[in-house]
């Protein structure tokens, strides 16, 4: 979204997070939009009374709050810091009307959008058709394929396992069966919270087979 910077550059406000802080919640009135600088924040949606299903993960250059654009006023998603992070906010009446004279800034809305319409109907697939030890090898290999890996081989972000079983959509004791189990496969290893993928091909295969 570096495309995006110049427009908003000189209306912008810097908020610092902490670890933890939430930045929105589901339902709050939508006041403007928000570029992450620095960090990573998560992005996720209430799921049952106790639960939240992890969206996606934002690091620098993403956006945030953007499902709030148009006549549903309250952000339909929830954002927190999953670490120390900076993000850029923006008054969303000067995002819109920057909108309307700016026709590159509004096609890569449009791209992104549609980008992200893809990417839910793919994750609503897999949660309804996926066994469960699938969505975590594909959420294991989602998070290797954004962060990529530290000089020992480890995904370079490091989660809780309930932010795990979250983004996996799945509960925190059937996650913790499941790396126990790949574990034991061989196809991950361990080191505290990190985790390293030690088979690829034996994790992409387990994404194909289906409930």
């Amino acid at each position: 979204m570096e495309e995006w910077h110049p427009a908003i550059c000189a209306n912008k406000i810097n908020i610092k997070l902490k670890k933890g802080e939430v930045l929105f919640n589901e339902g709050d009135p939508v006041s403007g939009i928000y570029f992450v600088y620095s960090g990573v924040i998560k992005v996720y949606k209430q799921w049952d009374d106790d639960k939240e299903l992890i969206i996606r993960f934002a690091e620098n250059g993403a956006i945030l709050g953007h499902r709030g654009i148009g006549p549903n006023l309250n952000y339909p998603i929830s954002a927190a810091a999953l670490e120390p992070s900076v993000v850029c906010y923006v008054s969303m009446k000067f995002f819109e009307s920057t909108l309307k004279v700016n026709g590159e800034l509004t096609y890569q809305l449009v791209n992104f959008f549609a980008s992200e319409l893809r990417k839910s109907e793919r994750r609503m697939r897999d949660l309804a058709h996926m066994s469960v030890k699938g969505r975590v090898a594909g959420a294991l290999i989602k998070l290797q394929k954004q962060f990529g890996t530290t000089t020992d081989g480890f995904i370079n972000i490091t989660l809780s396992r309930q932010d795990l079983a979250s983004f996996a959509g799945a509960t925190y004791e059937t996650v913790f069966r499941v790396i126990n189990e790949l574990v034991q496969e061989q196809s991950i290893r361990l080191s505290g919270k990190s985790i390293a993928i030690n088979n690829p091909d034996a994790l992409a295969a387990l994404r194909q087979h289906n409930k």
